[in-house]
């Protein structure tokens, strides 16, 4: 088996995922970029290519149980194991006015459909994933979380943590939740398992609003993605360090 690291990053084909896996190619990984749109996957996979990076491309939607199923029979074919895996898919749902989100009038199904890919997809592609980074000798899971999923800084009103968002900061809060309970789990394997707060960038997801750059946003991803053995586990982490719960 080669000694090559594997890395997979989920919603890879842009943003922050994207220089994710452009941080750890850089780095001698060989990575798959796990996307739903094929076009938008396969552009992604040339880009990365052409700037040195050993890329595939890993059909993946997060919330569906069969094509998580076939990314992790594609992996084993393609490398046999994983060493990384960035849980980075996610989304944040419709926003009102003032990209807000009323708890008072918040739409059922909203909160639904941001659960099922922010949480309850990172669940099925991690378990999936989980039989081949038992495989490696460092196996890494980072889960890509938001300084607006801290209840603590949510709650303390001297803190500008941003507008009311109802589905999205909680929903980021059930990650790290899910993320300690993983670590709890593996506290006994070489698995180290942590949230990673990107602060505010300018990409799509957030109309280019943002005073950091998506190279910027994944460098703490890159750095837990890298951790050596004996690293922090079980942790939320931001670029100044570790974020309160």
């Amino acid at each position: 088996m080669s000694e090559t690291k594997i890395a997979l990053v989920t919603g890879a084909n842009k943003g922050i995922g994207y220089e994710i896996a452009a941080g750890l190619g850089a780095l001698g990984y060989r990575v798959g970029v796990g996307a739903r749109d094929e076009v938008r996957r396969e552009t992604a996979v040339e880009k990365l290519r052409a700037a040195g990076v050993d890329a595939f491309g890993v059909p993946l939607d997060v919330t569906a149980d069969l094509s998580v199923t076939d990314a992790a029979e594609l992996v084993e074919r393609r490398a046999g194991r994983l060493d990384v895996l960035v849980n980075n898919a996610g989304i944040s749902g419709e926003m009102g006015p003032g990209w807000i989100q009323d708890p008072t009038a918040l739409d059922l199904d909203l909160v639904r459909t941001v659960v099922e890919t922010n949480v309850i997809g990172v669940i099925r592609v991690t378990n999936a994933m989980l039989p081949l980074l038992r495989r490696s000798t460092s196996p890494r899971i980072v889960n890509v979380s938001s300084s607006v999923a801290s209840l603590t800084r949510q709650a303390d009103p001297d803190i500008e943590i941003g507008p009311v968002m109802a589905a999205y900061s909680p929903s980021k809060s059930f990650l790290n939740a899910v993320t300690v309970q993983y670590a709890r789990q593996l506290a006994d394997t070489n698995i180290l398992i942590n949230a990673a707060c990107p602060g505010l960038v300018a990409t799509d997801f957030t109309g280019f609003q943002g005073p950091r750059t998506p190279e910027q946003g994944a460098a703490t991803a890159i750095r837990l993605a890298t951790l050596p053995d004996g690293g922090p586990t079980g942790s939320f982490f931001e670029d100044d360090g570790v974020i309160p719960w």
